[in-house]
């Protein structure tokens, strides 16, 4: 796996209805995660929302999540940017991590996730929201 970047766009309540338009409109493979696929979400009305949405369509890659009911959300500054790879890319991504931060503030420290990966989120000093997720190496079977 290689370092991607890519959209991450936010919504309330409408991530599935979203991403499924857009999976209309490019076509390609859809993923959708609820919060309750993670054992996520302090709310009943929140376990069916989409904690972690993928569109891929060729290589075309756009991400997607409803907001949490307790984190505020305002309608055209709901997306952020995505850097993922996988444990290969470890030492690339923190490094990209650690740059980012300098000068900005660390919304989510990038440590270990509910999914199993490392996991950050920051707004780095221009404003923009940056997110890094690192794979962790898929078990072996034996």
């Amino acid at each position: 796996m290689s370092v991607t970047l890519n959209p991450y766009l936010s919504f309330r309540d409408q991530a599935r209805e979203a991403m499924e338009f857009y999976q209309s409109v490019l076509g390609g493979g859809l993923t959708l995660s609820t919060f309750a696929d993670f054992g996520q979400g302090d709310e009943e009305a929140e376990a069916d929302k989409i904690m972690h949405g993928q569109l891929t369509a060729g290589r075309l890659t756009l991400m997607g999540a409803d907001t949490p009911n307790e984190m505020p959300y305002e309608a055209g500054t709901n997306f952020a940017v995505s850097l993922s790879g996988g444990p290969e890319d470890e030492a690339t991504l923190r490094g990209y991590w650690e740059g980012l931060a300098e000068g900005g503030r660390v919304v989510l420290p990038l440590e270990p996730s509910p999914w199993g990966d490392a996991f950050g989120m920051l707004n780095d000093k221009f404003g923009v929201q940056w997110m890094v997720n690192i794979g962790q190496a898929a078990p072996t079977e034996g």
